[in-house]
């Protein structure tokens, strides 16, 4: 499911590179395979062909890629706690009064509940084909809807892996 089932909760998005690597050089790419794959692997690599065909590379099947790409899908639960009370608590006696006289307490009542909330990531490692040096790596992280239909799972995919390379190529800082 990972994140190609989403929410409207934005994406956390990280990315760090080889500042040494001279990405101009980079024009191709290859699908580094991936064990077990299933549907949404499919789903996860079409979003991403699309983002990187709009960054000017090309996917290849063979060695000659330049780049050699793969990615790490993960999706953890976290629970939230919500809880409310009903009541009025606990009223102050008249002006304070030390002997007690007009304070006291009323009826209280606290109900809770707990949501699984589903966290999504996406992690990205391009490697430079010609000495197999890691030379960008991005991460994103969602809250994810796991009853999405598959249209909106794909839509939000495709959101995922703008936002993940919309910093593809770095730009170099002198």
């Amino acid at each position: 499911m990972l994140l190609a089932v989403g929410s409207s909760l934005a994406q956390d998005v990280r990315y760090n590179f080889d500042k040494s690597a001279d990405f101009s050089k980079f024009k191709t790419y290859k699908w580094v395979p991936i064990k077990d794959a299933s549907l949404v692997d499919k789903q996860i690599t079409d979003a991403l062909d699309g983002e990187l065909a709009s960054k000017g590379l090309s996917k290849v099947d063979g060695d000659e890629a330049n780049l050699f790409i793969g990615y790490q899908p993960a999706v953890g639960e976290e629970k939230q706690f919500n809880s409310y009370s009903t009541g009025w608590g606990a009223r102050p006696g008249w002006g304070g009064r030390w002997d007690g006289y007009g304070g006291g307490m009323t009826s209280t009542t606290t109900t809770g509940s707990t949501t699984t909330i589903y966290k999504g990531q996406l992690a990205l490692d391009m490697y430079d084909s010609a000495n197999h040096n890691l030379v960008w790596g991005g991460v994103a992280s969602k809250t994810i809807d796991p009853k999405a239909k598959p249209e909106k799972q794909q839509k939000n995919l495709a959101k995922v892996a703008k936002k993940l390379l919309k910093n593809y190529p770095p730009t170099a800082k002198n």
